[in-house]
């Protein structure tokens, strides 16, 4: 399996060294060409009906809704970006900055989204001028390979050279996924954590993700329609295939019972103490999260569980009410299902301290969601919580990704800074698919003299 890496990794640098003479133009050529692979109508739904035929996971629909959105928001953000040459002059630092390509990037894939994430990182890697080589999930394959196809065609009609674009040949492994992170130029890791650890183990340059397990504040101020909406539209979008969709949401007291009942309202159902314990048997059946429920809908997750309440079979998502975080209460972690885990807060004070304690356990440096109408309480969210985001009155799994109206760059990977062992704590972008360049001139001195520097300090402490 290694000389079948090496020499995909052979051909994607020699199309690499002939795509990095194109000027900025014929580059943005090629990235539309490569968008439009995905977004064409027909070709976006085959690939969402693969993508859910072939993995189980999520909706036809919200497949299409991402593959469209986080393109098309992808392609906004880098018409008119530079990428190629002189990219930024700083007259007063005597810097100019250079953009040039990192080489050949491996492109690691989940099987959550096995169409709109490739799309993601083909398209900036591209407008950096690299070589791009998907290394996708065993279950994604067959929707990676299919948009491949869709974007080699496209590619070709702007006279792309051959192989800029390529996959890992199926069947899939372990062996040639390590393979290649070890021969490429820069590897870009989404998926498990397991994924991620391999890509900074590599010894190659690596942009992991970390872990996700979102929770939300519903304050005292919200508008609790508005929340309850944006929660119910966020846990259901895809069957919570997205690592941004809230796991938990944590309610003050005295909003609690109106909460609820607006959550109820948008198609929550909340279990009792007994399926409680019978889904957590079905979902952790030996600790650790099974894949039985894993992007499924509410009615099949509680039938898998053997629940039958009436309600259950046209719920939207399931809710539990927790009180701890930890091990010892799985639905404090992460779910990938419509299923909610609901806290009760004194104050807000209680409310941060409730998430600081799941993030301790799970998705430390990700995001926080909250719905108030409070600065202050917004504020310190973003002081105090070992957050990457915080994600304010907004459809939560949209937001965290680029939307339309917010100003987050649209992605499919988010940094979670240390916090969440990460190197970046950016949503990646095209920039982090390039080098940087810097020309360095003189320019008039800007040395301090000492009182400048220690003035303060020698007057508080003396000398």
């Amino acid at each position: 399996m290694d000389k079948v890496v090496t020499s995909l990794i052979e051909a994607a640098r020699i199309a690499q060294r002939q795509y990095e003479t194109w000027d900025q133009a014929a580059v943005d050529a090629v990235v539309t060409a490569a968008g439009w692979a995905i977004m064409e109508p027909g070709r976006n739904r085959a690939l969402a009906e693969m993508a859910v035929r072939d993995t189980g996971l999520g909706v036809v629909e919200d497949k299409i809704t991402k593959n469209h959105r986080k393109t098309l928001g992808l392609l906004r953000d880098l018409k008119g970006a530079k990428s190629v040459g002189v990219i930024a002059e700083y007259p007063e630092l005597g810097i100019v900055e250079i953009a040039r390509p990192v080489g050949v990037v491996a492109a690691i894939t989940p099987s959550t989204n096995p169409g709109a994430t490739p799309a993601n990182k083909i398209i900036n890697a591209l407008k950096g001028r690299n070589a791009v080589i998907v290394a996708p999930s065993p279950k994604g394959a067959s929707t990676c390979t299919a948009l491949l196809g869709f974007v080699n065609v496209e590619l070709a009609k702007v006279g792309a050279p051959p192989n800029l674009v390529q996959m890992l040949p199926s069947p899939i492994t372990k062996d040639a996924t390590y393979a290649l992170m070890r021969e490429s130029d820069l590897v870009v890791a989404t998926g498990s954590q397991a994924n991620v650890r391999a890509a900074y183990a590599s010894g190659t340059p690596a942009f992991g993700v970390g872990a996700g397990n979102v929770a939300g504040i519903i304050d005292a101020s919200a508008n609790l329609a508005d929340a309850a909406a944006a929660i119910a539209r966020s846990k259901t979008f895809d069957n919570a295939t997205s690592c941004s969709s809230e796991n938990s949401v944590v309610i003050l007291d005295t909003v609690y019972a109106d909460a609820l009942s607006a959550l109820a309202a948008a198609g929550g159902v909340l279990l009792k103490a007994d399926e409680k314990a019978r889904l957590q048997a079905v979902m952790w059946p030996d600790g650790k999260l099974a894949s039985v429920v894993t992007a499924q809908d509410a009615p099949r997750i509680a039938a898998i569980a053997g629940l039958e309440r009436a309600a259950l079979r046209s719920a939207r998502f399931l809710m539990v009410e927790e009180a701890g975080a930890g091990p010892d209460c799985p639905y404090s972690g992460e779910k990938l299902s419509p299923v909610l885990t609901v806290y009760r807060a004194r104050d807000f004070d209680h409310a941060c301290r409730i998430v600081a304690g799941i993030y301790a356990y799970q998705g430390a440096g990700h995001s926080v969601g909250i719905h108030s109408a409070d600065d202050a309480h917004i504020l310190r969210l973003g002081l105090e919580l070992p957050v990457s985001r915080v994600i304010v009155n907004q459809i939560h799994c949209y937001a965290t990704g680029g939307s339309f109206d917010n100003g987050l760059p649209f992605s499919l990977s988010m940094g979670c800074g240390t916090w969440g062992r990460n190197n970046f704590s950016d949503n990646m972008n095209y920039r982090h698919y390039l080098n940087i360049t810097r020309i360095s001139r003189k320019i008039p001195p800007r040395e301090p003299a000492l009182e400048d520097i220690f003035g303060e300090h020698f007057r508080k402490y003396g000398k």
